[in-house]
């Protein structure tokens, strides 16, 4: 559960690196395929010792990298950057929080993870809590509502939806098929290695290639640098191991903490004051969690 929480810290200190660097006017595609050929260097180390397995991959191991890597890093977070094109911010982020119900759902279908009433009382409760912790969104999303609800039934409106509901399914696919990665014996460095191989190799497909590569402010590519080593080669070394020892039904509720630790994250660096339902939110998040860990529902 640590392991998880402090993978979730680690992806909220992002925020403070990719935000400013998209509001710099660098190309979201751009820096998401620089974060994976990065990635993909730092393990590949791990990637050229394990060459020798590849000859016993099987299908089902192959098809779990294509959609934790493509599907997961590449095609779900492109998705969910894309959506904020045609959506309120605060709805793409409001409806993001539905993810672990798609997890939750593959992981007993897949996985054949047992859903004893229990075990959803409390994952409803932790659900509940991350809905209270986004509190601020769902409040512009009510006035939104009031003030141009036509916004929301457009042709535009309509298109961010479907993106982020692959994006939802695909973060949600990644949870269940990283935790099948996990029980067929595979280590946490190779499954982040072979994710950010495969997720390479998918968002070269929608790379714009040619000037926007080029950053206006040197000091980017240093804070791109620092971002990818703490949010994308360790944060992901913590999530595999936490996910080597938890049912993917629970990795997906602890996944929640994230826009509680972004949260906790902006009133360190950033002086950006709790809400008292935010801290509700996470009281409720953290209990939620805790039991379903220590009574392993």
């Amino acid at each position: 559960m640590l392991s998880i929480m402090a993978a979730s810290f680690l992806w909220a200190l992002d925020t403070l690196i990719r935000y400013p660097l998209v509001d710099g006017g660098i190309n979201p595609v751009v820096i998401v395929f620089l974060e994976h050929l990065i990635l993909t260097f730092v393990f590949l180390p791990k990637l050229v010792n394990n060459l020798p397995m590849i000859g016993s991959l099987t299908f089902s191991h192959g098809f779990s990298f294509l959609v934790v890597g493509a599907g997961g890093s590449a095609i779900a977070t492109i998705a969910f950057t894309s959506a904020f094109m045609y959506l309120n911010p605060s709805l793409v982020i409001l409806l993001q929080k539905f993810q672990p119900v798609i997890a939750i759902l593959l992981a007993h279908w897949i996985l054949k993870e047992p859903l004893p009433k229990p075990y959803i009382f409390w994952a409803s409760i932790c659900l509940i809590g991350a809905l209270l912790i986004s509190g601020p969104d769902i409040e512009k999303v009510i006035q939104l509502l009031k003030m141009d609800p036509s916004r929301l039934a457009s042709d535009g409106a309509i298109r961010g939806y479907a993106l982020v509901a692959v994006s939802v399914f695909g973060w949600g696919a990644s949870t269940v098929f990283g935790k099948k990665l996990t029980l067929d014996g595979f280590e946490p460095t190779n499954i982040a290695g072979g994710r950010f191989l495969v997720g390479l190799m998918a968002i070269a497909f929608f790379v714009p290639w040619g000037q926007d590569f080029i950053f206006k402010d040197q000091t980017d590519y240093i804070r791109l640098v620092v971002m990818v080593i703490f949010s994308g080669a360790l944060a992901m070394w913590f999530y595999y191991q936490g996910m080597k020892r938890l049912q993917a039904k629970v990795v997906t509720i602890i996944e929640m903490f994230f826009p509680l630790m972004a949260i906790l994250v902006n009133y360190i660096f950033l002086g950006k004051q709790l809400s008292d339902v935010q801290l509700l939110g996470g009281g409720l998040l953290m209990f939620g969690a805790c039991i379903l860990q220590f009574k392993k529902y």
